[in-house]
């Protein structure tokens, strides 16, 4: 299975901070990043802008090897939620279909409000 920081805190500059909290400073919000043990790239990005509040969306993602060569067949787990906020997701995002290419869609994503989101 792989996992990896896939949304991570992407949805501060999407959805705009809450008014309550700042985010760390120094918060890397580019939308493709490498998993933890830099054995994949993980690129995401939404299938429909703006993101909306409270609406189910899609995603999709592009895995690859460090070279670049696309990675087909993953597993791939979908995990998150609001950091300062100590809540998860309010949905069960999964993966339902490989695209091919080392694309994969994701279904079944939602934030609530505003603030930083990052998934896993």
């Amino acid at each position: 299975m792989v996992r990896t920081s896939l949304l991570s805190v992407l949805l501060v500059s999407a959805l705009g901070l809450s008014a309550c909290m700042s985010p760390p400073t120094g918060l890397d919000v580019t939308l493709k990043h490498p998993t933890a043990q830099k054995h994949y790239q993980a690129e995401i990005k939404p299938l429909d802008e703006p993101i909306a509040l409270n609406k189910l969306h899609a995603w999709e993602i592009r895995l690859t090897q460090p070279s670049g060569q696309p990675i087909s067949g993953a597993k791939i787990a979908v995990d998150g939620g609001m950091p300062q906020h100590h809540h998860g997701l309010p949905t069960q995002p999964r993966v339902t279909k490989e695209l091919g290419d080392g694309r994969y869609l994701i279904e079944g994503m939602k934030f609530s409000m505003s603030g930083w989101w990052e998934s896993s």
